[in-house]
């Protein structure tokens, strides 16, 4: 990522302001949505780098990006935003994401099903990643920040 100024991962689908430790919406952590504004460009670029290999390892494990140059280029036809510098199979979730009710043949965007998911509907199949990328930034979260806001709670109860 550039040394530009970091937008917000925010997709306008905020759930922690319903009391969710990560959001429904771009993944984030609650005290990630709440202090974005307070980041410094090092920890939001920490932020993104965190939910980009959550969302990769989704993606890769579903499709594969055969043809980076041939997806970019359709997504720059359809005006569909993405970040340039992360990887194409976040660019490939912008595609689903975005196209799912209307896209016939994805190879036309330089992509291909893996086998056991070629037989999904696509609108199913960017729900399933949606739900897995929510599960995997919830376990992170449980696995890694969690017990340091139990650890700060106990040291100032002290």
């Amino acid at each position: 990522m550039s040394n530009q100024r970091i937008k917000t991962p925010c997709v306008g689908l905020c759930s922690t302001v319903y009391g969710d430790l990560v959001c429904r919406g771009c993944k984030r952590f609650h005290h990630e949505v709440i202090d974005w504004n307070r980041y410094s460009n090092e920890q939001k670029r920490a932020v993104c780098l965190r939910l980009e290999a959550l969302l990769v390892q989704v993606m890769s494990a579903k499709l594969q990006v055969f043809d980076a140059g041939l997806l970019r280029r359709q997504l720059e036809q359809r005006k569909i935003r993405f970040v340039l510098q992360q990887s194409p199979y976040c660019w490939a979730y912008q595609l689903i994401a975005r196209g799912a009710r209307v896209i016939e043949r994805l190879n036309a965007y330089g992509l291909v099903l893996l086998p056991e998911f070629r037989d999904w509907p696509l609108p199913q199949l960017r729900d399933g990643i949606d739900r897995e990328f929510f599960l995997l930034s919830e376990a992170h979260y449980e696995r890694y920040i969690a017990p340091q806001f139990l650890l700060q709670g106990l040291e100032n109860k002290a």
